[in-house]
């Protein structure tokens, strides 16, 4: 069974959700249905969001946790990346070397 350490590196969690991948036969799932997934995590991360917030929701619909839901959207960014052989914490420091020179403005 797949397991972490404490306070580990990016890169294992991409690797973490690579193994439970293979554990829950999610494998052979395609960047298509990750991306459709993803949409629908998203999507209950908002109405969790918009319940914490007080706003109205269907009264007949279920929300979780937030941090569960941000949990799931990060399982799928990680196995979306795995698809591609993309280093998550490398594109990250990668793109936050052309963020810091870009101009924010109101």
């Amino acid at each position: 069974m797949a397991s972490l350490k404490e306070f580990p590196p990016l890169i294992a969690y991409q690797k973490y959700v690579a193994e439970l991948e293979k554990e829950r036969d999610f494998k052979d799932q395609s960047v298509i249905d990750k991306c459709l997934l993803l949409g629908e995590e998203v999507g209950e991360l908002f109405k969790a969001v918009r319940k914490k917030e007080g706003l109205n929701i269907d009264l007949n619909s279920t929300t979780s946790q937030i941090s569960y839901e941000l949990v799931d959207i990060f399982i799928f960014l990680c196995a979306i990346a795995n698809r591609y052989d993309i280093n998550l914490e490398d594109a990250f420091r990668e793109k936050e070397e052309i963020n810091k020179k870009r101009q924010w403005t109101k």
